[in-house]
């Protein structure tokens, strides 16, 4: 099943990430440190001019009277007692929260944590690096299109499922470094800021927070990796010897196969689903905003807002227009996208 296989890819992911080298690597600053200290603050610091230097000889050594040196000791000593006394008013780092090991959050991605579509805005990166044409993508943005404004649960097999054949026959090392430059140029600015808060609050509550979409696992795995959450749940495509086939394991991660991915990896990580929150903004995410305890609607679609305010689910809404929403245009894809499927739908009547 789509959300077992799912759950497990993100286990395996989220684990593979967890190296010596990982975020706390090549920090600079040591937590219990004490700050440098300007000696003109210090009281009974030794403030006159430089000495000439002095040369450390068995002779001078001999010379030194222990007068002088308990004199020093005790300069020492209280040059040490300011600096305390002055770490002490510093305020340190926070403390890092407790780990809540039973709860967690899981975010959609397209349109809730990013503006437009995840994988719209890959395959865009592709088609500039020519795996592809622009005719292709155009009539890609043609069927994600039709199934916003209309489609089905059933039908949207066929746009994702095309969408991932152009990366049959490319290694898996090869589209994830490729993934890492389209993040940077066509992704990072494209990230809800709103959303990217409340993900990170349940980060500063100890809780893990993982993405969960029909975007291929690594592509989502990279994206939450870029945000600093937990990992993700998403589409599995098949790969041999580190080679995309071009075909998915099991079904596609989009709607009741994401609460099912959901529950399979609440069972595996142990999580208290009534203390788990879900955001999405479409209507077809239900199944996976009824399985935890809080449920959030993010840029709601016209379905999802009439469900959310029957069930007395909060809304969040980082749209500065919201008519788009309520006529049913698809604005996960952007202007951009529904101009570029318009034109290849009616480039398609033409033939």
């Amino acid at each position: 099943m789509a959300g077992e296989a799912s759950a497990e890819a993100a286990v395996s992911l989220e684990h593979a990430q967890k190296t010596p080298d990982g975020d706390d690597a090549g920090r600079d600053v040591v937590p219990g440190t004490l700050p440098d200290v300007d000696q003109d603050d210090v009281p009974g610091a030794v403030t006159d001019a430089e000495p000439e230097p002095l040369d450390v000889t068995a002779e001078f050594a001999e010379s030194v009277d222990v007068e002088n040196g308990e004199e020093a000791a005790e300069k020492g000593k209280a040059t040490a007692a300011a600096a305390e006394q002055l770490a002490v008013r510093e305020p340190g780092p926070p403390e890092p929260a407790a780990p809540d090991l039973t709860a967690a959050a899981f975010f959609d991605v397209d349109n809730t944590m990013m503006m437009g579509a995840s994988m719209f805005h890959f395959a865009r990166g592709l088609a500039a690096r020519k795996y592809f044409t622009t005719s292709d993508l155009a009539g890609f943005a043609w069927q994600q299109v039709k199934f916003r404004v209309g489609g089905k649960e059933g039908d949207v097999g066929s746009p994702r499922e095309q969408a991932l054949s152009f990366v049959a026959g490319r290694s898996v090392e090869e589209l994830n470094a490729v993934g890492e430059e389209i993040y940077d140029e066509l992704m990072a600015d494209k990230i809800w800021s709103g959303t990217k808060a409340l993900a990170q609050m349940h980060l500063d509550m100890g809780q893990r927070v993982w993405l969960v979409t029909a975007t291929p696992v690594e592509l989502a795995t990279m994206i939450a990796r870029r945000l600093g959450l937990t990992g993700a749940l998403g589409t599995v495509a098949e790969q041999v010897d580190g080679v995309y086939t071009g075909r998915l394991v099991g079904d596609l991660l989009h709607g009741r196969a994401k609460a099912h991915a959901v529950r399979a990896l609440a069972a595996k990580e142990g999580l208290n689903l009534k203390r788990c929150t879900a955001y999405s903004d479409s209507l077809n995410d239900v199944p996976m905003l009824s399985v935890v305890g809080t449920a959030v609607a993010i840029n709601p679609d016209t379905g999802l807002r009439d469900v959310a305010r029957e069930r007395h689910w909060e809304i969040r809404d980082w749209r500065t227009g919201r008519k788009a929403a309520k006529i049913g245009v698809p604005s996960v894809l952007g202007a951009g996208a529904v101009a570029g499927a318009v034109a290849a739908g009616l480039a398609y009547r033409k033939r």
